[in-house]
């Protein structure tokens, strides 16, 4: 296989992977997100709880399919264009992708049903019980790939025979060294993309007074889980950067556009980072700053590009870039959380229109930010697949050029189509908002009269159509 072609199944899986993290990274906090409402519901009693946690089942189903279409793509492109990674890898790697399928997605699969049409059909208790098992499957899912990954980022707990990876110690290869960071970091995005969501929903409806109940419970939870978790992920941020730091240096080192390791390293703020001249453009930074952060010594040292061989290092430019965009978007999200904090202890939080306006369109920051740090994390990792032992070069199918750009056209155009009309169904729901979903709750007889009706109404709110 040449290097062109190489380059396009590079990019099909990149553009297939960007488009599917969107959807689990939200479905994971809406499932969370709907198991709460529905417990506060329970132990409330009141129904507005109810009403959103309907509202938001519609989304979670749209997003969960999605993703579910999304993933399957990428896991039959580790035969098609990358039979050399399911051959080296596949001993550790493949199990635990069936872990996350046996544990996890069937988890999931089996509760969704009651989740999505069990709203009149079973006991309000056992409809909770399934929300609560599906939040708990999400949260599975992302263990068992987030393990897979991590494994190919820092390998551990294997030995090598002739050329092909066999498992020595399951607990070594599943908490990994850098899984317990990489799980932390990216279900705490997660959350964080979903708070940010409602909050952005729940500010779109108080400033036109729609739903202003829902709205304000909304704002509520939202704006509480931002406040708490936008600064905790300043904090595992950093241990991960220093779990990196360790362990895979040469990311680092892009990520910092970090030239000469023997000298203390500036915090670069902006530069055009110039990889065959090995130097930084337009540079503005700030003095041992870096070196602050990196090794908590404002005179600290670590390794700089310079240090590795330039075919041992990643593309530059991506990786520079992208974790600027994701650090600039979680210091954002502080802002926003401390600021609506601040707001809601002085009782101003509804009033405060100035907040509330720009809050409607932050809705796409927390999956910006997810999209980032993944381009951060699995470029930084080349020119390898697996960190150290196998090369992507070493990993591609045997395909032509024209196949692999055939098939990426083809899905360049699907995705566009299809995942575009989903995100504007998805936002039809959202302008519609919560109205009409705690109907059969209210004591509607013509819900409880007759057992085709009642189904009738539940498949028809699942789908988000008109009562």
């Amino acid at each position: 296989m040449d290097m062109d072609a190489v380059l396009l199944a590079r990019i099909q899986f990149a553009f297939t992977i960007t488009f599917h993290i969107i959807f689990p990274s939200f479905s994971i906090g809406l499932a969370a997100f709907i198991a709460t409402l529905l417990v506060r519901w329970r132990m409330t009693g009141k129904e507005h709880f109810r009403k959103l946690a309907r509202f938001w089942t519609k989304i979670f189903a749209v997003s969960f399919a999605m993703g579910v279409v999304s993933g399957i793509v990428l896991s039959y492109q580790f035969g098609t264009n990358w039979a050399g990674f399911s051959v080296v890898a596949g001993n550790i790697v493949g199990p635990l992708m069936g872990y996350e399928v046996l544990m996890a997605f069937f988890l999931e699969a089996t509760f969704l049903g009651i989740m999505l049409f069990g709203w009149e059909r079973v006991s309000p208790n056992l409809h909770v019980l399934s929300a609560i098992l599906v939040a708990l499957g999400t949260s599975m899912s992302a263990f068992w790939i987030l393990a897979a990954n991590s494994w190919m980022q820092t390998p551990d707990g294997f030995e090598m025979r002739n050329g092909v990876a066999y498992p020595v110690s399951w607990f070594h290869i599943i908490f990994n060294p850098s899984f317990p960071y990489r799980f932390a970091h990216m279900f705490t995005a997660a959350y964080l993309t979903t708070s940010v969501v409602v909050l952005a929903v729940g500010a779109r409806y108080l400033v036109t007074s729609r739903f202003i109940e829902e709205s304000k419970t909304m704002i509520r939870m939202g704006l509480g889980m931002v406040a708490v978790l936008a600064p905790l992920q300043l904090f595992i941020g950093d241990q991960h950067g220093l779990n990196t730091a360790k362990y895979q240096p040469v990311k680092l080192a892009a990520m910092e556009a970090h030239w000469d390791g023997s000298k203390p390293a500036e915090l670069v703020l902006f530069a055009w980072p110039d990889a065959k001249a090995e130097t930084n453009h337009f540079e503005v930074g700030i003095p041992h700053l870096g070196s602050l952060i990196i090794t908590h010594n404002p005179d600290g040292l670590f390794k700089g590009l310079k240090d590795f061989k330039p075919d041992e290092r990643p593309a530059l430019l991506p990786i520079f870039f992208a974790f600027r965009a994701m650090v600039g978007i979680g210091l954002l999200l502080i802002a926003i959380g401390l600021t609506g904090a601040y707001l809601w202890w002085r009782g101003k939080l509804f009033e405060a229109t100035w907040y509330l306006k720009p809050l409607t369109y932050a809705w796409p920051l927390g999956f910006i930010a997810i999209i980032s740090g993944w381009w951060v994390t699995e470029t930084g990792r080349q020119p390898y697949l697996v960190y150290g032992i196998l090369k992507t070069v070493d990993a591609v199918s045997p395909v032509s050029f024209g196949a692999v750009l055939t098939t990426l056209i083809l899905f360049v155009l699907i995705y566009t189509s299809v995942f575009s009309m989903g995100i504007l169904y998805i936002n039809r729901l959202i302008e519609k908002g919560p109205q009409g979903e705690a109907i059969a709750a209210s004591g509607d007889p013509s819900l409880g009269a007759h057992p085709l009706t009642a189904a009738q109404s539940a498949t028809r709110s699942a789908l988000g159509s008109e009562e």
